[in-house]
C-alpha cells in the first residue's frame, strides 16, 4: 500500500496539466531520447553480430575446427592417427592433409599460394569448400590426373577458366649440380571456388593428396589431421583432451586461436560501438534529468500538500524516481520493438545494399542475439533509474512551508 500512492502520483505527474493532452511533451521528448538511444545499439551491435558470424562462417568454410600437427613436420602414421581422433568424444569426422607453399604461373604472371592436398570424399565432411565451388567440382580431382581446384581471386589474377593449365612451382626441388633446382608440375584446373574472403580466394589451391605428396615428396605420410567437432564452442576443450591423449610430438591448434587475432579485433569493435552509442543513451538521461526538475519546480504546491498530509521524505522520493524509470522503461519498450523491426527488414528484405566486389557481400549481415537485447535494455534501464535520483532527492528535501505561505 506504501508504494501504491508514489506509482499513481508518478504517473498522473507524467501528464500535462491541460486536459484531453496525454502525456506532457518533455516526457514524450525524454521517452525518444531513450527510445532512439536503444534503438541505435540494437540495430549496430546485430550488425556487428552479423558481420561477425558471416566471418566466423566463411573461415570455417575452409578450415576446420581442430587441426593436429606434428612437431618434426609430417606424419607417417596418420591413417592409425586418424581413426584415434575420430573415436575421440565429440569428433565427428576426420581429415588428413599436405600442405606446402608454392608459387602459381601462367604465362608471364605468378603469385605465392599455399597448396594443400587433400581426400576430397574427406575434405568435404570437415569442411564446407563444396558450399563456396561455383564452376566444377571437388570431386574431379578423384578423376583427373593432377588436378586443382582455385579460388576465384587466383583464377582472376592468373586469367584461368576451367580445363585451363596452371604451373606449380616449388622451391625446395633436386639437389644438382649448380644446386637445388625448383620442382615445375602442370596442373589443371577442375574447380573454382569463392569464399568471400580475399585471403582464401587469393592464396588457397587444393589437389588430390596423392598429388601433393609425390609433389613435395613426402612419400606417404601427411601434414596434419583436420577434425571436426558437433560444437564449434567446445573447440578449446576437444583440442586439450587431443593434446593430453596423443602427448608429445603431437600438438592440436583450434580454429579460435588460428584466428584470435582477427576475433578479438572485431570483439574490441563492438565493444567500443556499445560505449560510444551508450552515450545516446546518457544523452536522453539528461532529458530526463531535466523533465524531472521541471516537474520538481512546476509541483512544488502538490508536494508541499503531500507533505502535510503525511506524505514521508523516502515516499516523495519514490514518486520522481517511479515517474522517471517509467519514462525509461517506456523509451527502452519502445526503442527493442523498433530496433527488432528495423532488423528484421535489414536482413529479410536485402535494404542496405553492398557493393559485392569490395565486401564479398550483397547486403548488410544482421544477426539478432538475445543477449545483446538484454545488455541494451538493462543498460538503459539503469541509467535512466540514475538519472532520477538527483532530481527525486531535491524534491524530498523541498520544505513544504515555502510554497503555501502565501496560500
Amino acid at each position: 500500500m506504501r508504494l501504491s500512492y508514489p506509482f499513481f502520483i508518478a504517473l498522473r505527474y507524467s501528464k500535462s496539466r491541460k486536459k484531453n493532452r496525454g502525456v506532457s511533451f518533455n516526457t514524450v521528448i525524454s521517452i525518444g531520447g531513450v527510445a532512439l538511444g536503444v534503438m541505435a545499439l540494437i540495430i549496430v551491435l546485430s550488425v556487428m553480430s552479423g558481420f561477425h558470424e558471416d566471418l566466423q562462417r566463411k573461415i570455417l568454410g575452409v578450415n576446420t575446427h581442430i587441426i593436429v600437427l606434428n612437431y618434426e613436420g609430417k606424419m607417417i602414421n596418420y591413417r592409425e592417427l586418424a581413426d584415434t581422433i575420430k573415436a575421440m568424444p565429440h569428433v565427428t569426422a576426420v581429415s588428413p592433409f599436405v600442405l606446402g607453399q608454392t608459387m602459381a604461373s601462367r604465362q608471364k604472371k605468378a603469385q605465392g599460394i599455399y597448396l594443400r592436398g587433400v581426400l576430397p570424399s574427406l575434405e568435404q565432411t570437415t569442411t564446407d569448400i563444396g558450399k563456396y565451388v561455383k564452376k566444377g567440382s571437388v570431386n574431379a580431382l578423384n578423376d583427373v590426373e593432377n588436378g586443382i581446384v582455385v579460388g576465384k581471386e587466383l583464377a582472376s589474377n592468373l586469367e584461368l577458366s576451367l580445363n585451363d593449365d596452371i604451373n606449380i612451382i616449388s622451391p625446395m626441388g633436386d639437389i644438382g649440380p649448380l644446386g637445388m633446382l625448383p620442382k615445375a608440375r602442370k596442373f589443371k584446373v577442375v574447380a573454382i571456388f569463392e569464399v568471400g574472403m580475399f585471403e582464401y580466394d587469393a592464396n588457397l589451391a587444393m589437389v588430390s593428396m596423392e598429388s601433393a605428396q609425390k609433389f613435395f615428396d613426402v612419400g606417404d605420410a601427411a601434414s596434419g589431421i583436420e577434425v571436426k567437432i558437433d560444437d564449434i564452442y567446445k573447440a578449446s576443450d576437444v583440442r586439450a583432451y587431443i593434446n593430453k591423449s596423443l602427448g608429445y610430438p603431437y600438438y592440436a591448434r583450434d580454429w579460435m586461436q588460428m584466428n584470435r587475432n582477427l576475433f578479438s579485433a572485431l570483439r574490441l569493435e563492438k565493444f567500443a560501438m556499445f560505449v560510444i552509442l551508450t552515450l545516446i543513451v546518457l544523452v536522453a538521461a539528461f532529458n530526463i534529468i531535466s523533465t524531472l526538475i521541471m516537474n520538481v519546480m512546476e509541483k512544488q504546491r502538490e508536494i508541499a500538500i503531500l507533505k502535510t498530509m503525511g506524505a514521508t521524505n523516502s515516499g516523495i522520493m519514490w514518486i520522481f524516481m517511479i515517474q522517471g524509470l517509467f519514462i525509461g522503461l517506456a523509451g527502452t519498450v519502445i526503442g527493442l520493438a523498433g530496433g527488432s523491426i528495423t532488423c528484421f527488414l535489414l536482413d529479410s528484405y536485402e535494404i542496405i545494399k553492398l557493393p559485392a566486389d569490395v565486401y564479398y557481400l550483397s547486403h548488410l549481415p544482421v544477426k539478432v542475439k538475445l543477449l545483446d537485447f538484454m545488455l541494451v535494455a538493462a543498460s538503459a534501464l539503469t541509467i535512466s533509474f540514475l538519472s532520477t535520483i538527483y532530481p527525486a532527492y531535491q524534491a524530498a528535501r523541498l520544505n513544504p512551508i515555502e510554497p503555501l505561505r502565501y496560500e
